[in-house]
């Protein structure tokens, strides 16, 4: 049976932002990977950055120190 678990969502401002996230995620093999902005949360382009919960510090200062932008962040309950 399927459970909710604990999901770190990124939500961006623009398509191109999030496109950034991927493309640096996927060059610096971090974990994640681009979904529709869940129901829960209301995000300016629709894409968002899911990734485990324990990935939050480590990657917003990873993030951060690479000058990518992102909206807001948000732990939400998802379908695994």
């Amino acid at each position: 049976m399927r459970e909710k678990k604990p999901a770190l969502i990124i939500t961006f401002s623009t398509t191109t932002d999030a496109m950034g996230m991927e493309k640096f995620c996927a060059a610096q093999h971090l974990p994640g990977r681009l979904i529709p902005v869940p129901r829960e949360i209301s995000a300016g382009c629709g894409l968002a950055w899911k990734t485990p919960v324990e990935t939050k510090d480590s990657l917003l200062q990873t993030i951060e120190e690479a000058g990518l932008h992102w909206q807001d962040v948000h732990v939400v309950e998802l379908w695994a």
